[in-house]
């Protein structure tokens, strides 16, 4: 029998996180084209299992060991396999899967800034040398002990500390920014115009999922039931806001008030509000919601003419969780920050927001670059995109064998050439 409801609850917040995963899928794989749906699925379910095992292997380690190479990264050879979280027992292990569930999601909101060109086999070799060469590392400068950004680290230590609760830094600017570099290199589609999704319904349920799974995201590490209150209210209250404020400026613009438009505003407002769920009080919640739902509105529309990120992972998840790291520094609670420091609007005090800043800096340009190159690397080699054909014929039939919605009719062996062709 399990004693400690600490731990129960940290089981409970991996397992939503986790389902989160899946709920991309659908979310994804509704705005995704038909022909293309499974694929765009598949790419979420490939990183729950790679992300997973390098997590295992050596990932957990270069997140949160001991630092080597002055704070960069952890000592990667430290926790091979989990052979020391088994020997130190307790609750190390649960917060091994924990960790895990935050990396496969990070990894999994990339993929829709690809769909419908992105080359399977050239997905699988990329998410394991992501993972262990941009989000692990980027873990650690956040959230390990003497990482580059905290107490301890050179940055943290000349500029002060960077606050990021459950991932503004780390998990969604990071895939945003990393999502923009994928799309420089693999380039448009075809046909680069504005994306028709081919399941409403899909999209409304998966967007569910998501907020459903957030409350895991935003409440696992909570301190204490104080915390864990306010984190559950602002992470009901921050989408909301972003909801409404999506529809609204839909109406305002003279268009009608759209499902991915509302599906969209949720997803805005849980990024937002993800880096300062813990700092900032209900009604900064709200604001900050506000705020995501309409920029991230026109943010998506950014991208026509100059990127092609086909289902706006950089218009919602490198825009609000950009825009909810640095609210932390505008109008966080001191008392809620906890450190000493308060927020420009509340307290007059630049120095959070100055930290904030530089660590959003630093985060842009490492993940960006070391994705680039990472992305480039293997393009130039194996490819990372599929062949014309294969893009006009549809990725699911040539990379899967399967359809989304097949029918029991058997294609005959010219229909089959002409798929396949």
């Amino acid at each position: 029998m399990i004693e400690d409801v600490g731990v129960i609850w940290v089981i409970v917040a991996g397992a939503l996180v986790l389902f989160m995963t899946p709920g991309l899928a659908l979310f994804y794989g509704g705005l995704s084209q038909t022909r293309s749906a499974v694929n765009m699925m598949m790419m979420s379910f490939a990183a729950m299992g790679l992300v997973a095992l390098t997590w295992a292997l050596w990932g957990n380690a270069i997140a949160g060991a001991d630092p080597v190479a002055g704070g960069l990264f952890g000592n990667p050879t430290s926790d091979f396999v989990l052979f020391e979280s088994m020997a130190a027992g307790g609750d190390s292990l649960v917060w091994v899967g924990f960790g895990a569930t935050f990396a496969i999601i990070t990894t999994a909101l990339i993929s829709g800034a690809v769909a419908d060109r992105a080359k399977f086999a050239g997905w699988m070799v990329f998410v394991p040398i992501w993972i262990t060469l941009v989000y692990a590392p980027l873990a650690f400068w956040v959230w390990g002990d003497g990482g580059l950004l905290v107490e301890g680290g050179f940055i943290g230590d000349t500029v002060g500390e960077a606050v990021d609760f459950a991932g503004g830094l780390v998990v969604h600017m990071c895939a945003g920014v990393a999502a923009l570099a994928l799309v420089l290199v693999i380039g448009p589609r075809q046909k680069f115009a504005p994306n028709k999704p081919h399941n409403v319904p899909f999209v409304l349920l998966g967007a569910s999922i998501l907020w459903f799974g957030w409350f895991g995201f935003n409440i696992g590490e909570a301190a204490d039931v104080e915390e864990a209150s306010l984190n559950w209210i602002n992470t009901l209250l921050a989408p909301a806001a972003a909801l409404v404020a999506w529809l609204i400026t839909e109406w305002a613009r003279g268009k009608k008030p759209t499902p991915v438009g509302a599906a969209s505003g949720i997803v805005a407002g849980l990024v937002a509000i993800t880096p300062a769920v813990a700092f900032v009080t209900p009604f900064g919640a709200i604001i900050i919601g506000l705020v995501a739902g309409l920029a991230c509105c026109f943010a998506v529309e950014f991208k026509y003419g100059k990127f092609d990120d086909t289902l706006d992972v950089v218009g919602l998840h490198l825009v609000a969780g950009l825009w909810g790291t640095l609210a932390i520094g505008l109008f966080g609670s001191e008392e809620l920050i906890g450190d000493g420091r308060g927020s420009l609007f509340l307290n007059g005090d630049f120095s959070l927001l100055w930290a904030q800043i530089v660590a959003c800096l630093v985060t842009l340009v490492f993940a960006f670059v070391a994705t680039y190159v990472i992305a480039m690397a293997i393009h130039k080699t194996m490819g990372f995109r599929v062949e014309p054909e294969v893009e006009r014929g549809g990725i699911d039939t040539v990379a899967h064998r399967t359809d989304a919605y097949s029918s029991d009719a058997v294609p005959s062996a010219a229909e089959r050439h002409n798929v396949s062709s």
